[in-house]
């Protein structure tokens, strides 16, 4: 089976899906990772709940300022015209409908859209954050993840099985196998990687793919 992508790989590849002039909130964590690859020329503003519009990347090592985070804790730098708001505010954008990409993480994603990424169920430790917001709020759900559990079992799946954080929200799953849109509470594949058949990405997915104009994943190094 083909090597799978790194998760800056998998970063970069779904920043290069994001409009021009689009609003983008980044979940905690991995999603945040997407700021760093922005397309050049490309024009994004990203958004955190705790009341930043238009942050960047993060800054080198040991030029942080700790005044500026995330919604993570995680050091930012500000680009021109970046403001600033209380967090009631930045969830009435969120809850408002006004921005038009969420990116998050996820332990589970349905055929239908259904996304678990909050618990990983009994004797976890719960971690809604904004989530439930993000996933009603803004106009598409982006998810980006391994495309199976460290056990190697898979993470998309014909149902969750772990509590929802939303229902039918997920629009598009950028994995480390492949780009897999939701059509119609179907998965349909639009890229995977190019040394990796068909046959091989069904036995890893936990629901049915349908074959459209597949294209090959291809990313740098990264």
């Amino acid at each position: 089976m083909s090597t799978k992508l790194t998760n800056a790989q998998i970063a970069w590849r779904a920043a290069q899906d994001l409009p021009d002039g689009a609003y983008v909130n980044l979940g905690i964590g991995f999603p945040e990772m997407i700021a760093k690859f922005k397309p050049e020329g490309r024009e994004v503003v990203y958004h955190t709940e705790n009341g930043i519009l238009d942050f960047g990347e993060a800054p080198p090592a040991g030029e942080e300022d700790w005044d500026l985070i995330n919604a993570g804790k995680k050091a930012v730098t500000l680009n021109p015209g970046a403001a600033f708001f209380h967090h009631a505010d930045s969830f009435a954008m969120v809850r408002g409908g006004h921005l038009d990409v969420a990116v998050l993480g996820a332990y589970e994603v349905a055929e239908n859209g259904d996304l678990a990424n909050w618990s990983t169920g009994p004797g976890s430790v719960p971690a809604v954050g904004g989530a439930m917001d993000l996933v009603h709020g803004a106009r598409q759900v982006w998810v980006v993840t391994d495309h199976v559990t460290r056990k190697g079992e898979p993470k998309l799946l014909k149902h969750c099985s772990l509590p929802l954080t939303g229902v039918g929200c997920v629009t598009t799953v950028y994995t480390s196998l492949a780009v897999i849109d939701i059509v119609e509470r179907r998965f349909v594949l639009r890229e995977k990687l190019p040394g990796m058949s068909f046959e091989e990405l069904q036995f890893l997915t936990g629901a049915e793919l349908i074959a459209g104009g597949v294209a090959d994943l291809i990313v740098p190094e990264i």
